[in-house]
């Protein structure tokens, strides 16, 4: 899959309408403007090889998670029996800004494949290299928090957003979960994007 530029400026422009209209903290326009003029967010693969491994995946990810997200929370069960109600605020912020640790971490480059015939021919694909090595999630809050401040619940989301899937102590997953519900919610989200939207 690849999106057409078109596709990518439409992604960028609901993306950072969803922040501006939800989130009012101090520090957001800053962080909207790192996003927008001085990263590669917006043109950014989500990865090099699985789920929205394509120039603008990883906008276009973000905002799947923001939809399933949205749509997750808005279950009679999860409000009523798991009390997850949860301000547009904190929905943004958690949902669009989880993967922020991605941005600038994916450069272009082609490697060796063999075509159909057997023929060896080199292909387009993506090198992770990471000049701020803080881990995933972490490095997502940390990157956050230099603009603007997360409350506990909000950080918690982020820093455990990989679940069970991630390198975490998963002793260290299952007591997040339990404390913060918005970490499963979220981390739930970013499964469903993954594995079946992007």
């Amino acid at each position: 899959m690849s999106l057409t530029e078109r596709e990518i400026a439409d992604n960028k422009r609901r993306f950072t309408d969803l922040l501006r209209e939800n989130v009012k903290r101090d520090g957001i326009e800053k962080l909207t403007d790192y996003l927008e003029n001085r990263s590669d967010f917006f043109i950014a693969p989500a990865s090099t090889r699985f789920h929205g491994s394509y120039d603008g995946g990883l906008a276009q990810h973000s905002l799947n998670v923001y939809d399933c997200l949205k749509d997750y929370l808005s279950r009679q069960r999860a409000k009523e029996r798991y009390g997850m109600d949860y301000s547009e605020e904190t929905v943004a912020i958690t949902a669009l800004l989880h993967d922020i640790c991605k941005a600038d971490v994916y450069q272009r480059g082609t490697r060796n494949v063999k075509n159909e015939q057997g023929v060896w021919e080199q292909v387009p694909t993506y090198f992770f290299e990471d000049n701020l090595p803080y881990g995933h999630g972490e490095k997502s809050v940390y990157m956050i928090t230099g603009f603007m401040k997360l409350t506990r619940e909000e950080a918690f989301a982020i820093r455990y957003h990989m679940g069970f899937s991630g390198v975490e102590e998963k002793n260290n997953v299952s007591k997040a979960f339990e404390m913060f519900p918005l970490a499963f919610a979220l981390s739930t989200a970013d499964m469903e994007a993954s594995y079946f939207i992007d």
